[in-house]
């Protein structure tokens, strides 16, 4: 234990050091941007990402027909004026800006967004985010290869207008965000021709956004660069003609490159953010983001409802967190984080006004963990925990293993930890025992993270079925409700989940970078994964 401490006192003071040096990059009124990502990105395909390091390189080079401007607030973006919305909120009908080019010089058309949804929707795309399509009229039908993906609700009124037809009536807040999140389009003639390889290299798509990426060959790929799209229609007020990445998952050798001036951005954790106190270059905020601790519903012992309710009172979240992560994450009081959702009558945020549903129990852990051994027969077991291969994440693994096997006496926790992307991999495989995973929502909207343990769902990894909680989520969501009976039937809803035991919400995770004072324009907000490049400049 002593020799812990000593060593993370040794790390903070290093840290400490370091901050005190600052960036010793020069400052420069032009010349390329360096920065780093904590892990590699899977794939270019918008149809296809379901994880942060894909979305983070997919903002940079793809627009949707809203987007986020420097502030984070959702403005229009490749749409001409806001939508004409008819049909008692179900079809939305945009018109796009005139003279809209991708990458190649190719022009955007309505084509393009019709294009884009099928590929979500399409079965044979296999995508493990199409539920963020499933809204369109007829979508279950085309997922299940029961319709052809022209039955969809979206189709092309002309070259420039494009029409979308939701099966429900949807909040504005719900489209907007969505737009400007997720759903960009594709160039469909180049999907036509590169097939289910499109986006599985810089070279296999073509970008409609601020910039271009360039020499990225796949997801083992640890450097590569975004380059100012010469047929952005906003081109003037980009003013990076280049941004180089490098993938660095090691907070050290991050902090090293900032110091030395060799990169100008770079995330930082746990007491590195501790040792940059007081430094003028962090910037920290909180993400909508959560991270919970995950159970195979397959797993004789992880499918044990005791077993899963041990765990559940097991952790002291807040310790985690301040003592753990230190970099400005706070605990989880409930499955939906603080700062997510807000009661439309009253503007109380949804996570405070739920209480504090995740609470630690020495005792009951213990009770639960004997009625478990009972269940099964046995008094010693053996479980693997899943996680990425992150210094932060490593963290956390540690703890979740050394209070798991203190609190349960027989119970022996190994921890296996991947690259990012093969981490996912196991993920929807389902290879796992316990599984340390996150969620980062692009939607204010409780909902958004309580589906994740909704039937059906490609991210439920626990493989469990609640009829209850199904039930309540298809109710919230059937558009008939107002707003306030919406938000009571999800506040059931977040109870339910908390009753099954299904996961543990673990901590609502933090965001802290180091920023060169040389840079200004890069912002940070609470339901986008990485700055945008496209605002950075530098100080003159």
């Amino acid at each position: 234990m002593n020799k812990k401490v000593v060593t993370l006192a040794g790390v903070a003071l290093t840290a400490m050091s370091l901050a005190a040096c600052g960036n010793s990059g020069k400052n420069k009124a032009s010349g390329d941007l360096n920065v780093t990502l904590k892990a590699n990105p899977v794939t270019l395909d918008p149809a296809k990402t379901i994880e942060t390091p894909s979305t983070s390189m997919q903002d940079q080079a793809f627009e949707g027909l809203y987007k986020y401007d420097k502030n984070y607030k959702v403005v229009l973006g490749e749409a001409a004026s806001q939508p004409t919305v008819t049909n008692d909120g179900k079809t939305w009908t945009f018109n796009l800006k005139k003279g809209l080019k991708w990458s190649n010089g190719d022009e955007v058309t309505a084509q393009d967004y019709v294009a884009s949804m099928r590929h979500w929707a399409d079965p044979k795309t296999k995508s493990q985010a199409a539920d963020k399509v499933a809204n369109l009229e007829n979508y279950d039908q085309v997922a299940k290869g029961t319709a052809p993906t022209s039955s969809l609700g979206v189709k092309a009124l002309g070259k420039y207008k494009v029409q979308f037809n939701f099966a429900k009536k949807q909040p504005s807040v719900n489209v907007r965000n969505s737009f400007a999140a997720d759903l960009k389009p594709v160039n469909h003639k180049v999907l036509a021709k590169e097939g289910s390889k499109y986006g599985s290299s810089s070279a296999k798509a073509v970008y409609n956004g601020p910039f271009k990426v360039t020499n990225w060959n796949g997801g083992s790929d640890d450097e590569w660069s975004y380059v100012k799209n010469e047929h952005y229609y906003g081109k003037k007020n980009v003013h990076m003609k280049k941004v180089n990445v490098q993938v660095t998952k090691d907070n050290n050798t991050a902090q090293n490159l900032f110091k030395s001036g060799k990169v100008q951005e770079t995330s930082v954790t746990a007491d590195y953010v501790k040792g940059n106190k007081g430094n003028k270059e962090l910037h920290t905020s909180l993400k909508a983001t959560q991270y919970y601790l995950y159970f195979n519903g397959k797993n004789e012992l992880t499918k044990n409802e005791n077993f899963r309710q041990a765990v559940n009172y097991a952790f002291n979240t807040n310790q985690l967190a301040k003592k753990v992560l230190q970099d400005g994450s706070v605990g989880a009081t409930g499955w939906v984080p603080q700062g997510d959702m807000k009661n439309p009558k009253t503007g109380e945020d949804f996570a405070k006004e739920a209480g504090h549903l995740q609470k630690q129990d020495k005792q009951k852990a213990q009770d639960y963990w004997k009625a478990a051994q009972k269940d099964l027969g046995k008094n010693n077991m053996t479980l693997n925990l899943l996680a990425d291969n992150t210094d932060d994440q490593k963290q956390v693994a540690e703890y979740l293993q050394s209070t798991l096997q203190k609190q349960f006496k027989g119970l022996k926790v190994e921890v296996t930890t991947l690259p990012h992307a093969q981490h996912v991999s196991r993920d929807f495989a389902g290879k796992f025992e316990l599984n340390l995973t996150d969620w980062n929502s692009s939607v204010p909207d409780a909902s958004d993270f309580l589906s994740l343990l909704k039937t059906g769902n490609k991210v439920n990894f626990t493989n469990n079925t609640d009829e209850k909680l199904d039930n309540l989520l298809n109710e919230a969501n059937d558009g008939t409700k107002s707003a306030s009976d919406r938000y009571k039937l999800l506040q059931q809803a977040n109870k339910q989940v908390h009753t099954n035991a299904d996961g543990v919400p673990l901590y609502t995770a933090a965001q802290a970078h180091l920023v060169s004072k040389h840079v200004t324009g890069l912002n940070y907000g609470p339901f986008n994964k990485v700055a945008q490049y496209q605002y950075a400049q530098w100080k003159k």
